[in-house]
């Protein structure tokens, strides 16, 4: 696995004069690590050039140049970067109507435990979800929650080999499921590596 560190990311200066480019290199790289699951929850599969991004990103927003800022950036996002025996997504439940997104965050409370992958209709595995902080309580969930799904060397082996992975949710109020493309497989599996 390949670690984010300062020495990896660009000075601002750097970034700026580069940002355009790799701006339009990230957004046609998350074309294949991406996946809808229904019509209201994506997630957004990440990686080392996705993370990079988000800090790089950050630090110019923010304007941050010091080390021990820099280090803080760091420390909260390289965690969602996949480590080679699992994969990391950022799960997005969208409503863009205020009032159904209000009233489906209170029926889809505890989704983010409800997601799974399955490898060749074995076993559905389900993600852990927002180990960072809990983004939910007893009434609502969040419409934002950061996802690991953790393999054994066998289920790695078998995401490797396998013909047909599917994801899904299996919430009473939101079941579906989708077969992920063979561009998505292929970028996801980059990660097990």
């Amino acid at each position: 696995m390949k670690n984010l560190t300062h020495d990896s990311l660009l000075s601002l200066e750097d970034y700026e004069k580069q940002r355009e480019q790799i701006k339009t290199d990230v957004i046609n790289h998350k074309k294949h690590r991406s996946v809808m699951i229904g019509e209201h929850i994506i997630l957004l599969f990440e990686d080392l050039m996705t993370i990079r991004y988000q800090v790089q990103e950050m630090l110019r927003i923010e304007k941050i140049f010091k080390e021990e800022d820099i280090q803080e950036e760091l420390g909260a996002y390289t965690p969602l970067i996949p480590d080679g025996n699992n994969l990391k997504a950022t799960m997005l439940i969208m409503y863009p109507e205020v009032i159904e997104r209000k009233q489906m965050l209170t029926k889809l409370n505890g989704i983010e435990n409800e997601v799974w992958i399955c490898a060749d209709n074995q076993k559905r595995l389900f993600a852990i979800s927002d180990e960072d902080l809990n983004r939910s309580n007893d009434k609502k969930t969040s419409a934002v929650h950061f996802l690991r799904f953790q393999f054994d060397d066998e289920y790695v082996k078998s995401i490797k080999t396998a013909t047909k992975i599917d994801i899904g949710t299996s919430h009473c109020e939101y079941e579906f499921s989708t077969k992920l493309s063979d561009k998505v497989c292929r970028s996801l599996l980059d990660d097990l590596d």
